[in-house]
């Protein structure tokens, strides 16, 4: 295979709604392009994309899939992304990568939920695509309601640059108006005609909008066209070519992928019209400098995605920033500080590798056996490293444990697989919660998940509920003293603390006077220790003793018993925070005083104050942002207020309403699921942490009887 030069390459991604068509196009693509000699179809479970067992399975695609297919003297590398929701991580890695989208739209439905999703993805990364409306010739095809609904659900910069002349059974030709001819198709061969006159006065309007949108972003252009009140055909594409790289236009394509209309027209528009990388503007690396995508610079690549196959290992994909790649070369991985030679190149076609000895900058390859390499990693002979791919904050969240003991390991490996494939898959143990927790992007993602551990890594796991991570706290001052004696023969145990405790609130001094039971205790501070607490909040601890009732060497065993009690709660086992603690009187014996006997002491002491301080649970709130169709909203909203939601307010954006929430992460388990089920799939949503709140008087009791159940059982 020849070394296409960078000016030769163009990178797509396939973004659009689960069944738009996305894997039939790739398959047309690749067949056009010579890559393959027969194409597969999504029934038959024979395409070059979808070639995992899972995606056969479950009939939709998983994983992204790296392709590509030669075209008038041009590489066009594009990339299989899944539709669903739940799978939206490809996408997002793949807008990173490529250079421009194809947005696959089906005519039957329209607009749909992934296509407003995908797109709000693409305006986030400032991601420029056009679009293919497909299943024109299904009988339900709809192309002017369509048309009406992408340009008002995805903005003005959606144009059509075709039409069909029909839909439905007799869908074979199409009026293109940059070209301003039409295209006939029968038997999977295209024959370039004039418009029919009846067409043309349409065609000409069209033709119109679509010069205008393509002159606004050249200042040359729009003086042409102010002058000559048309553009060239040349002119037109410039203008769409410099559009599309400033994401200022989209055009409209249409396709019928199955019975292989307007796949010709699409890449002859791909191989003239869309920028190559060296076209788009420079990436900037992490320290915020330039990197331009030319062959003569440092050698550089990005690693997108890595991928886990049985016999192969390890697979990592990358895009080469800059410079040129040849195999055997060594690269610093400047994340890892590894050093790693590329032994292989590969260009890809699924899971069809072909090796090659050279990529230049702009082209996607992939390479194997990376001692330690992973999607988000830089290799260069420079210093150079590029910002990570951001992918979205994981929005279910549920706990697994194996049903066979000593199955641990096999689970933990078999994790750190799957989140290297799909990095929206993460996990942890939880020492706080004790239990290993699992976040995704749905409980379809999680259901994916727990296929791969019964099938590949031979695993049973279950999923549980998660525990919640609520945090206990005080409200007033408490007083409380202990005194642990024990006596077994020999030297004994025997410790005393008094203490009293209240709430730690920033910036308030330290009193110097207590009043306990209706009694003023004055105290006086020797020494004052302040702990931030990994889990947020803080402990003051404070020593008070005068006169040597307590010697100073028992004090970090007194604080060591503290913090025993602080890590598991005395409510509920969850972590206490923001508290002071003034140890101020005690006793000890000359020979049986020892560490262990002042830590039981001031561990036991602490608890008591604390249930006499004015207990309170608090529990984790989150920032929950809801966008749903207008029609939709009173459902959604109704659905949140019986989650306890506080909602902070609405908004419009993106042809979506937006709802503000603050949330208790306690009632967020499987709202992914009820918030499809609620709106059609119609809606999406986001949640970060926001705080701890306290939670309401029912609440907590609910919660002390349930812990106290827990104890009993154990």
């Amino acid at each position: 295979m020849k070394v296409y030069q960078t000016n030769e390459i163009k990178n797509i991604a396939l973004i659009g709604n689960s069944r738009s068509g996305k894997t039939t196009l790739a398959e047309a693509m690749l067949f056009k392009g010579g890559v393959i000699d027969r194409r597969g179809d999504t029934e038959s479970h024979n395409t070059v994309s979808d070639y995992n067992r899972i995606e056969h399975e479950n009939e939709i695609s998983v994983f992204p899939t790296l392709l590509y297919t030669l075209y008038n003297n041009k590489k066009i590398n594009f990339i299989d992304n899944p539709g669903a929701d739940d799978f939206i991580g490809g996408a997002v890695a793949s807008m990173f990568t490529a250079d421009c989208g194809v947005m696959l739209v089906n005519a039957v439905n329209g607009v749909e939920v992934g296509t407003e999703i995908q797109n709000r993805f693409a305006v986030n990364n400032n991601f420029p695509y056009f679009l293919a409306v497909n299943f024109l010739d299904h009988d339900n095809a709809n192309w002017d309601k369509t048309l009406e609904l992408l340009k008002e659900r995805l903005g003005s910069k959606v144009i059509a640059a075709q039409y069909p002349l029909s839909t439905g059974s007799s869908f074979d030709s199409i009026i293109d108006v940059i070209s301003m001819k039409m295209y006939k198709y029968s038997n999977g061969k295209e024959e370039a005609m004039d418009i029919p006159a009846g067409e043309m006065d349409k065609a000409l309007e069209m033709q119109s909008e679509l010069i205008e949108k393509a002159a606004e972003g050249d200042e040359k252009l729009m003086e042409l066209f102010f002058e000559n009140d048309t553009l060239t055909q040349e002119e037109m594409q410039k203008g769409i070519r410099s559009g599309l790289a400033a994401n200022g236009i989209s055009p409209i394509f249409c396709i019928s992928a199955k019975k292989d209309i307007g796949i010709s027209r699409l890449l002859d528009f791909i191989s003239e019209s869309v920028p190559s990388p060296n076209e788009m503007p420079a990436i900037t690396d992490t320290e915020g400098n330039e990197v331009k995508c030319d062959v003569s610079g440092k050698p550089s690549i990005f690693v997108f995605k890595t991928s886990v196959e049985e016999h192969v290992g390890e697979i990592n994909f990358f895009k080469v920033i800059s410079g040129e790649i040849t195999e055997g070369i060594d690269l610093l991985n400047q994340n890892t500080g590894s050093k790693e030679r590329l032994s292989q190149l590969f260009v890809c076609a699924g899971k069809n590798r072909t090796k090659v000895g050279k990529l230049v900058a702009g082209d996607l390859g992939a390479t194997v056996k990376l001692k330690n390499t992973k999607t988000n990693n830089t290799l260069t002979t420079g210093s150079m490293e590029f910002p990570p791919i951001k992918y979205p904050e994981p929005k279910f969240r549920t706990a697994i444990r194996t049903l066979s003991e000593g199955d641990e390991e096999k689970l933990g490996e078999a994790l750190v697989r799957m989140s290297k494939e799909d990095p929206t898959i993460t996990y942890e143990y939880s020492k706080e919660l004790k239990q290993i927790l699992v976040f995704g992007q749905g409980e379809y993602h999680m259901n994916i998940l727990k296929w791969h551990l019964d099938n590949i890594y031979k695993v049973a796991t279950e999923f549980i509920a998660p525990r919640i991570p609520y945090r206990e706290t005080i409200t007033k001052v408490a007083q409380a003293d202990y005194r642990h004696k024990k006596q077994s023969g020999g030297a004994g145990q025997f410790g005393e603390v008094h203490m009293i405790i209240e709430p730690f609130i920033e910036g308030a001094p330290d009193p110097a006077m207590f009043k306990i039971n209706g009694k003023e205790l004055k105290i006086s501070i020797r020494d004052k220790e302040e702990i931030n607490l990994s889990w947020g909040g803080k402990l003051i601890y404070h020593n008070c003793i005068v006169g040597g009732s307590i010697d100073s060497r028992f004090m970090p065993a007194i604080l060591k018993g503290i913090m025993e009690k602080i890590e598991e709660g005395p409510l509920t086992g969850s972590y206490a925070r923001d508290i002071k603690v003034y140890v101020y009187d005690g006793k000890m014996h000359p020979v049986d005083s020892n560490e262990i006997s002042f830590r039981l002491a001031g561990r036991n002491a602490f608890r008591t104050a604390f249930k006499n301080a004015g207990p309170k649970i608090m529990e984790p709130i989150y920032n929950v942002e809801v966008f749903v169709p207008s029609d939709r909203m009173g459902d959604v909203m109704s659905d949140l207020q019986g989650r306890r939601a506080i909602v902070q307010g609405m908004s419009s954006e993106g042809g979506f309403e937006k709802l503000m929430a603050k949330v208790p992460l306690a009632e967020m388990s499987k709202y992914s699921t009820s918030l499809s089920s609620i709106t059609g799939g119609r809606a999406m949503y986001t949640m970060s942490f926001s705080e701890y709140s306290q939670v309401p008087p029912d609440v907590q009791d609910k919660l002390l009887k349930e812990y106290e159940a827990e104890q009993e059982e154990e």
